[in-house]
């Protein structure tokens, strides 16, 4: 190792090039510097803290087992620890220049690439595990996939392009055919993907003569020849056959010191006792960026060969501290397969946990040692080895000892008995013996990549022969803040025989000794209290049933229980999409309604799609890191930035005083601050800016700025709170339409209920980014954004910066998502930018990192509602009085568009005669919350449906009789006066119910919950109805402007932005059309606001019908223009026509305008027609709701959707399916949880789950309606963004569905509360039994709970 003060040379390779740095610095990772030092921008941030898989790449080491290929994520990597490493990033695998691979090109050709941001790190996971496994099987395309989130897809389409490299590849599902693969013969011809054969689909209730092309075809796939990859750089291999020194890198502020020997890490570790050990940087890297935690010396022990070692001892397999989880699941992977099953119990529980430990990118470089040392209380490991009674050695300079892992080695919350200067060198998984039984158990919001709730190992022993227990250890994560024992539980069944009293004992035992505080971080208290009964519950029966099938026992487990011991197999998913064909005689030149793929989905999957981030540093380009509040509600009485300003690289920082212009801003009101003056009305409120050379000095300068705050009362934070202090926005909406108080006198029944339905991230993959550049005079200023809303962002800035809009261009190339979170949030960030640009004359970026996007920019509104609903005996409701109320946050951005959107939603599809819906924003101290996919539509329709399914419940009838009579026909008037005309309803109605077998799955999913205690099924059918049209009637505008250039080549410019849903795209395909001329002559450059101005955001899923009608105005001026040179030379091309009119001097630019006819409403009179028309659907989902966990797996969905003609039925079917998957998230899954003082817990993909590749239907069919066409948008399309996201109802009223069968066994019935999401937790303790009753909740107001429902 060089003296103290040398620094030695960083030498590795990427994508095959020598990379030699003579600079590491320990504390850069490497995703920053393949982007900012290398320029390889293909790789992504994501999330920065190996949650969404964006920035993986792959790395190859030489070691002496060979050569080793395995993903990681750049994000985590420190750059030190890539010494001898070779990196390949998504551009090292292929180009749209030289050659795609054929990862890359099945993806984008399958259509799994909608706003491509996680693209480059999805191929690279499953490039990566082509390297390893050139034919895979899926369920290894599933474990490679655990750690990547898609955000747009609904993963689909993902998972059938990649299905054609494994084994069970091809169309049959592998399930093989007499003559063959159904693809080469022709069967596969109904506008069906790859899966089902034709029996399949003739059961779905198809008509076998709808024959139309799939939606891609395999045979147009590049063959897959491993033999032609990249080889391992020779001059590595020769340089990793040399035993590698000690190495040292410095860099600012800590010291990397990489041993080579055992004895030098120890008398370093001696030297520096407070030092981290760092081997996948999993935990300390979080700690340094998430944390502000600094240490200043990490010692790397990647080259010690004691803690990399596997041994095999005859008391079980002694791993090295440092051997990767993935090493670890290999090794015993192949134990199990080599030992007797009595030897390897404890093996199999460690595999169980491991199976949904983080994602794969994780477990390849997290290590064993990490994994204890970190001493999380909510480790999934550290339980099996407490209850295994692994054995550790921990080691120093003066020698080494060995230490049992039982209750003592915690002592506290993160500690361990391990000294500081000492090392844990290895762990001993020890074999079970013959008459131990052993197993673990994890609970966590979400299956896949997910940390724990509670997690638990359980062993239990007993005296040969017998079923009397000779020994027992339960251990519990989640449960405290170390890892625990339940020693006095264990002890008290010693002895005893494994019965039903010992059950009953044990559970009243745990429910005594398994205590938690109310308050305990965490909360959930009631259900963490209730799982650790639950758990071993399951451990009971487990153990039951394999006594009985050893003999030991003579009574095994109830028939009806048994479902409660199987373990979870996730089935590989099949799905099938229905779309209708173009007509018969319609050109082949002519795309519209073809299957075509997103134009960007190729450059995506190469990495070549540049995104704002991406665009090249500018000479002289600072960067900027926010100051955000840290109280609620609270006066600034001073802002010390004497401390950030002496930090390295710091230019300047900005505060409300240097705003040139306006410091008010707002989509629509401006009622919010650029950066907070004297007082700050929300946690994450921006108050300042710091500037400075690079991101990690800026963000470590605004850490230093030290903000004093007086506290103000109240702190309004709940929508309860809101509603107390009577704190609301004006004005109160209110839609009425019949007698409510004649209906109510004519109903037979009349109920009363209520319904929170929790918020939702965005989490668009791409967070808020800009980067503004002064041009130097006028006031000039140029931007590009990642933003929905082009001329808002335009208008914000020229106001914060006092200048006319004129001078300010904002462009846009793509977005990473949006989902309208980036139609009025993105100018928080745009403005700060614009005005730092504007005081340094200097270009400024700033890309907010996952947690500071969370924190700032505010999500989907929550939603509470109070209903009153009358209804007959036939279940048909006649009166219906609904209230809501919504959180907007602390300032009104478009809360009020989107309680009127919820307004206009309250009915859902139903046709109710007396009606009354008012709807109240909540002012409170929260960030303001804002548009997101559904608009309001979403909450006001899952309250319709809830009250829906108390009116079935309390009149004993089936769910979807009391829908069906409930539903509109064609003529009827909505409460808001507009009759539905073109109503498909019916028809979508009556296929979802041919489609999905209903009647045949509900009898089934009848005699399924007979059979079955403790796991119960679910079904549910739920429709849609969403009107299209912005409901601010000034909105319903697009421009477009066309330039036909000489060459005969086409550039179209429009209103709308691209972020993944094909707009682009599609306005393609209608030019095509429109002009006559091949896709291939027309080009999309951006979208920016000196091309066409005044232009509306991209929103409200009208962007194809306005911007599409924009485009075909301006080709049909241009086509009007041309006319006479085609008629003069009708056999002549087009390129020659062009010419002609050019030589003619006539102008080959037009400008397009459209505004959608005939709208307007007054809430005042009630009268109008606020919507262009409606789109609708139906779904109908069956679940399986585990009723001791509270977990569910969706078996199947059926969709079935009006989309009008479609026009490009493979982008339309993506966004059905992504549509459903962000609803599943909302409805299911996805919970922001904020402390009582207004403080966001859930920031970034560790703590708030969106919905994973797991999390798809194991059955998923989508069809779009055939022969529907819509005569009031471009080519009688309809719109696809928002509609189809409500459908996901459909699986949250199915777990309902199950809920409430688990309930009547419990003698329960009737209606009851589910607020939204159906969470794990709502579930349990939604299914009231024996377990719940030992865990009663502490009563509201005793206690200060962790998070509150805002």
């Amino acid at each position: 190792m060089s003296s103290d003060h040398e620094v030695d040379q960083l030498l590795f390779f990427v994508n095959g090039k020598k990379i030699v740095e003579k600079n590491a610095d320990p504390e850069m990772t490497l995703l920053t510097y393949i982007r900012r030092k290398l320029g390889l921008t293909g790789t992504k941030l994501g999330c920065a803290e190996g949650g969404c898989g964006a920035c993986t790449v792959m790395v190859s080491r030489y070691q002496q087992q060979g050569l080793i290929h395995y993903s990681v994520n750049a994000c985590l990597a420190p750059l030190c620890s890539l010494h001898l490493s070779a990196v390949t990033t998504v551009e090292g695998i292929g180009s749209m220049a030289h050659k795609l691979h054929p990862v890359q090109e099945r993806i984008a050709k399958a259509h799994g690439s909608q706003c491509g941001f996680c693209t480059p790190g999805i191929v690279m996971s499953m490039y990566a595990l082509l390297r390893n496994k050139p034919q895979p099987t899926m369920a290894d395309l599933e474990e490679a996939f655990q750690g990547n989130l898609c955000r747009c897809t609904g993963y689909r389409p993902i998972l059938e392009g990649f299905k054609t490299f494994t084994k069970e590849g091809g169309c049959c599902g592998g399930r093989g055919r007499d003559n063959g693969c159904c693809m080469t013969n022709g069967s596969a011809t109904d506008g069906t993907l790859t899966n089902g054969s034709e029996a399949d689909r003739l059961s779905e209730g198809q008509d076998p003569s709808s024959q139309h092309a799939p939606l891609f075809n395999m045979a147009e796939f590049m063959p897959f020849d491993p033999t032609q990859e990249v080889i391992f750089p020779p001059q590595l291999m020769s340089l990793c056959r040399v035993p590698c020194g000690s190495l040292r890198f410095r860099g600012e502020r800590v010291v990397w010191l990489q041993p080579s020997r055992l004895e030098e890490l120890l008398v370093l570790k001696s030297k520096h006792p407070e030092a981290k050990l760092v081997v996948g940087n999993t935990e300390v890297g979080i700690e340094m960026k998430f944390k502000n935690l600094l240490y200043p010396v990490i010692l790397a022990p990647a080259f010690i060969p004691e803690l990399h070692n596997v041994q095999h001892t005859d008391r079980g397999v002694v791993f090295g501290a440092a051997c990767s989880l993935s090493l670890l699941a290999r090794v015993l992977e192949e134990e199990v397969v080599r030992l007797p099953p009595q030897q390897t119990q404890v093996f199999h529980a460690v595999l169980a946990q491991l199976r949904w430990f983080a994602g794969l990118q994780i477990r390849n470089v997290a290590a064993i040692g990490g994994n204890i040392m970190t001493a999380s209380p909510i480790s999934d490991l550290n339980p099996v080895f407490m209850a295994a009674g692994c054995k550790l050695t921990l080691m120093d300079k003066d020698g080494s000892r060995v230490v049992q892992m039982d209750d003592s080695f915690f002592p506290g919350y993160r500690k361990t008995v391990v000294r500081p200067e000492e090392i844990l060198l290895s762990i001993e998984i020890p074999y079970s013996t013959k008459s131990q039984y052993f197993s673990a158990f994890k609970q966590s919001p979400r299956r896949e990549d997910d940390i724990s709730i509670v997690t638990t190992a359980m062993s239990v022993t007993f005296i040969a022969g017998t079923t009397i227990v000779k020994d027992l250890k339960l251990s519990y994560g989640g449960m405290a803040p170390t890892t625990v024992l339940a020693k006095k539980t264990a002890d008290t069944l010693l002895g005893r025989q494994w019965g039903e009293e010992l059950l009953q004992d044990a559970c009243s035992s745990l429910a005594e000794e398994m205590t938690l505080h109310p308050s305990a971080p965490g909360g959930m208290v009631t259900y963490r209290r209730t799982l650790t009964l639950s758990l071993f519950y399951k451990f009971y029966l487990t153990v039951l049933q394999k006594l009985a099938e050893e003999g030991v026992c003579v009574e095994g487990v109830k028939a009806d229980c048994l479902s409660a011991t199987e373990i979870y197999h996730a089935e590989t998913p099949s799905s099938l999409q229905v779309y209708q064909a173009v007509p018969e005689g319609q050109s082949e030149e002519d795309v519209v309604g073809r299957p075509m793929m997103h134009l960007s989905a190729l450059k995506q999957a190469t990495g070549e799609a540049v995104y704002c981030d991406d665009i090249p540093l500018y000479e002289n380009e600072l960067y900027l890191a926010l100051v955000t509040s840290t109280r609620a509600h609270a006066h600034i009485l001073s802002i010390d930035v004497s401390e950030a300003e002496k930090m390295a690289g710091v230019a300047t920082c900005v505060f409300a005083e240097d705003i040139p212009g306006s410091n008010m801003t707002g989509p629509v009101f401006h009622d919010e601050t650029v950066l907070a003056d004297r007082m700050v009305v929300c946690v994450g409120q921006i108050i300042g800016a710091v500037v400075a050379d690079t991101q990690a000095h800026a963000q470590r300068a605004a850490k230093a700025v030290k903000i004093t705050y007086q506290d103000l009362q109240p702190v309004i934070v709940t929508i309860q709170d809101a509603i107390a202090t009577q704190s609301f926005f004006q004005p109160i909406r209110t839609i009425e339409r019949g007698d409510l108080e004649a209906g109510f006198k004519q109903a037979d029944h009349i109920l009363e209920g209520e319904m929170h339905i929790g918020g939702q991230e965005h989490f668009y993959l791409e967070t808020h980014v800009t980067v503004a550049i002064p041009r130097g005079e006028d006031g000039e200023m140029e931007l590009f954004c990642s933003t929905q809303s082009t001329s808002k962002t335009q208008s914000l800035v020229a106001m914060a910066l006092g200048v006319p809009d004129n001078r300010v261009v904002v462009r846009v190339k793509r977005m990473g998502g949006g989902f309208g979170g980036k139609e009025s949030r993105s100018t928080l960030l745009s403005t700060v930018v614009a005005v730092a640009a504007q005081k340094l004359k200097r270009p400024v970026r700033c890309m907010l990192d996952r947690d500071e996007d969370m924190l700032v920019s505010g999500g989907r509104h929550p939603f509470y509602a109070k209903y009153k609903v009358g209804f007959m005996n036939s279940g048909k409701v006649v009166s219906l009085d609904v209230t809501y109320y919504s959180n907007a946050g602390n300032s009104m951005d478009l809360s009020l568009s989107i309680m009127e959107r919820a307004l206009f939603h309250m009915e859902n599809s139903y046709s109710i005669p007396n009606i009354r819906g008012r709807g109240f924003l909540c002012k409170t101290h929260l960030p303001s919350n804002t548009a997101f996919r559904g608009f309001g539509g979403p909450q006001g329709m899952m309250v319709a449906e809830s009250w829906m399914s108390d009116v079935a419940l309390s009149l004993g009838m089936p769910a979807e009789e009391v829908r069906k009579i409930n539903l509109y026909v064609q003529g009827e008037r909505t409460p808001y006066n507009q009759i539905l005309d073109q109503l498909t309803l019916e028809r979508c109605w009556a296929e979802c119910l041919s489609r999905s077998n209903y009647q045949e799955r509900r009898e089934a999913v009848e005699l399924y919950n007979r059979q079955n205690r403790w796991t119960k099924r679910g079904l549910s059918i739920i429709p849609t109805k969403f009107g299209i049209s912005f409901t601010a009637f000034f909105l319903n505008q697009a421009g477009a402007l066309v330039h036909i250039y000489t060459d005969g080549s086409v550039l179209l410019t429009h209103g709308g932005t691209e972020m993944g849903q094909g707009l682009h795209t599609k306005m393609i395909q209608v030019a095509s059309r429109v002009l006559g001329v091949s896709c291939s002559k027309i080009h999309i450059t951006e979208t920016s606001t000196n091309t066409v101005p005044n232009t509306s955001p991209t929103a409200a899923s009208v962007s194809s019908d306005l911007n599409g009608a924009a485009v075909q105005n301006a080709c049909e001026i241009l086509l009007k223009r041309l006319e006479p040179y085609k008629t003069k030379k009708p056999k002549g091309s087009w390129e020659e026509w062009v010419k002609a009119a050019y030589f003619d001097r006539v102008s080959l630019s037009a400008n397009g305008f459209y505004k959608t006819p005939d709208l307007c409403y007054d809430f005042h009179t009630n009268s109008g027609r606020p919507f262009n028309y409606f789109s609708y659907g139906v779904a109908c989902s069956e679940v399986e709701v585990d009723c001791l966990t509270g977990s569910h797996k969706n078996l199947h969905t059926t969709i079935v959707m009006d989309v009008g003609r479609s026009l490009n039925p493979a982008i339309d079917i993506g966004q059905v399916e992504g549509a459903f998957m962000q609803g599943l998230g909302l409805f299911t899954l996805e919970e922001l949880r904020y402390s009582p003082q207004g403080v966001l817990l859930t920031r970034g993909p560790g703590m708030y789950k969106i919905p994973a590749f797991g999390d798809i239907p194991g059955q998923l069919s989508v069809s779009l309606l055939r022969d529907a066409p819509n005569d009031k948008a471009i080519f009688a399309s309809k719109a696809v963004g928002e509609p189809p996201l409500f459908l996901a109802a459909s699986v949250f009223y199915a777990i309902k569905d199950a809920v409430g069968v688990a309930r009547a066994e419990s003698g329960l019935s009737g209606p009851f509360r589910l607020d939204s999401p159906a969470t794990t937790e709502r579930v349990r303790n939604a299914c009231q039994d024996q377990f719940t009753k030992l865990c009663p909740p502490a009563q509201p107001g005793t206690f200060t709970p962790w998070s509150v429902q805002v």
